[in-house]
């Protein structure tokens, strides 16, 4: 019972400090957790501008990237989508959708060593064609494309 008592004290004062130190400015989640977040390129309208926001160019070789999604997805608001890659040396996988109002949909960064696999579930507007887009660390850019044909739209269609 004591021992309970002592955990609840010692988890209410720590909760106290971090909200004391929030509220004075001095912990900001914005500046600790999304310090390199590239907001500019996911609010790009156009493909290739956010494409060379992201990856340093808008043209890829076709190849070393594996894109599965469905090829008919019943529901538009969510799509399942895995990007992975064979190549040792990546250091993101960057997914579009092409004709969305923003087509920069996700941008995983991985650590030396890292695996390079990332799953998701996707909004798609429409039918289209999404792209899966893998940097490696010496800059260069390999891609693989999958229409996916959507019966009913995600964003409200």
């Amino acid at each position: 019972m004591n021992n309970t008592r002592r955990v609840f004290l010692k988890g209410s004062l720590t909760a106290s400090a971090l909200g004391v130190a929030a509220g004075a400015g001095l912990l900001t989640p914005s500046s600790v957790l999304a310090a390199t977040w590239p907001k500019g390129a996911f609010e790009r309208k156009d493909l290739k501008e956010a494409m060379k926001m992201i990856d340093g160019s808008s043209s890829a070789e076709s190849g070393h990237v594996t894109l599965r999604a469905p090829d008919i997805a019943e529901n538009g608001a969510v799509v399942p989508v895995t990007m992975s890659s064979d190549l040792d040396n990546v250091v993101s996988l960057t997914l579009f959708a092409k004709d969305n109002p923003y087509p920069l949909n996700s941008n995983y960064v991985f650590s030396n060593g890292g695996m390079p696999y990332a799953s998701s579930r996707i909004k798609l507007s429409k039918t289209m064609e999404v792209m899966a887009v893998a940097r490696t660390s010496d800059g260069k850019l390999y891609s693989t494309k999958k229409q996916v044909k959507v019966t009913i739209g995600g964003c409200g269609g």
